[in-house]
Parts: C-alpha cells; sequence; structure tokens
C-alpha cells in the first residue's frame, strides 16, 4: 500500500471521463488500496481515481457510518428520489466548498473487489458522497453544479 499524489484542479484529468475497468487484476487490487489509504491519509470522505491521475471507473468512501470502507468499480446509480442541498468540498480543490444539489436517496450499483456485483442503500451524506465520486468518474467537478461555492479556513475543512 502506498500513498499517491491527488491531483488537483485545473488538471486537465479532472475533466476527462473515466474507462470502465473490464479486468479485475492485482493491480486494481493495488489501486484499492492505495487509493484508501490516500483518502484516509487526507483526511477525506472519498475518492475518485481520476483525482489520482488513473482515468478508471473506481472510487472509495468511507463517511465514517455503519458501512465503513466501500470499495466500487463501474459504480451506477440505478435509483435516485428525493432532493437535499448541503456543503460539499474537494481533495481536489483545496480551500474550496460549496452548496450542491443532490439526491437525498441513491441505490448504487458495482463491482467489489473480486468482481462480486453488490447495491448499496444510501442516503444523506453516504448519498451525497457516492454522486460526488461518480461526478469525477464523468469529468464533472462540484464547482460547476454548485449553487454556490465559498473560501472555508483551513480548520473547517473536510473533503470527499
Amino acid at each position: 500500500m502506498a500513498l499517491r499524489i491527488i491531483v488537483h484542479e485545473p488538471d486537465p484529468v479532472l475533466h476527462q471521463v473515466a474507462k470502465e475497468v473490464t479486468k479485475l487484476t492485482p493491480n486494481i487490487h493495488k489501486l484499492l488500496n492505495d487509493m484508501a489509504d490516500t483518502m484516509y491519509h487526507a483526511e477525506g470522505v472519498g475518492l475518485a481515481a481520476p483525482q489520482i491521475g488513473i482515468l478508471k471507473r473506481v472510487i472509495v468512501v468511507d463517511v465514517g457510518d455503519e458501512h465503513g470502507l466501500i470499495e466500487m468499480i463501474n459504480p451506477v446509480i440505478l435509483k435516485a428520489e428525493g432532493e437535499q442541498l448541503g456543503p460539499e468540498g474537494c481533495l481536489s480543490i483545496p480551500g474550496l466548498n460549496g452548496d450542491v444539489r443532490r439526491h437525498q436517496h441513491i441505490t448504487v450499483q458495482g463491482l467489489d473487489r473480486h468482481g462480486n456485483t453488490f447495491t448499496v442503500e444510501a442516503s444523506d451524506f453516504l448519498a451525497r458522497a457516492f454522486q460526488h465520486e461518480i461526478d469525477h468518474l464523468n469529468g464533472i467537478l462540484f464547482t460547476e453544479i454548485a449553487e454556490s461555492v465559498y473560501e472555508v479556513p483551513r480548520e473547517g475543512r473536510k473533503a470527499e
């Protein structure tokens, strides 16, 4: 396991669409391990592979709830309901937060590290984190869809 360098806006990789993972290899397992280590080290709650310069549809999320660390390959939102407006930050855009409108409840499906399909029912902050990370896979940053963007004092930062 190793820490990876998180790329920052305006790196062009953050605006590209990530490619679907078609083979689960030891490199994908290492990527998942490194992404989790990097996310925790940076005190984030989610990380998408493009944020470390890798255009693969891979995310990790841990919002500190009973789900713990969720690793997902090729995530797809199957169902989305309701609406929430709330603050978001991003490890790739340090110092800025924004108020972003997201779905309140979602069902996400993807593969685990062994190629098994699984779904997660997510609400509230977990739903927000999944949507934020999946946006990264599609080259979308929260600043592009936020209703407002504002600077955050260093001590108040928590990023997705």
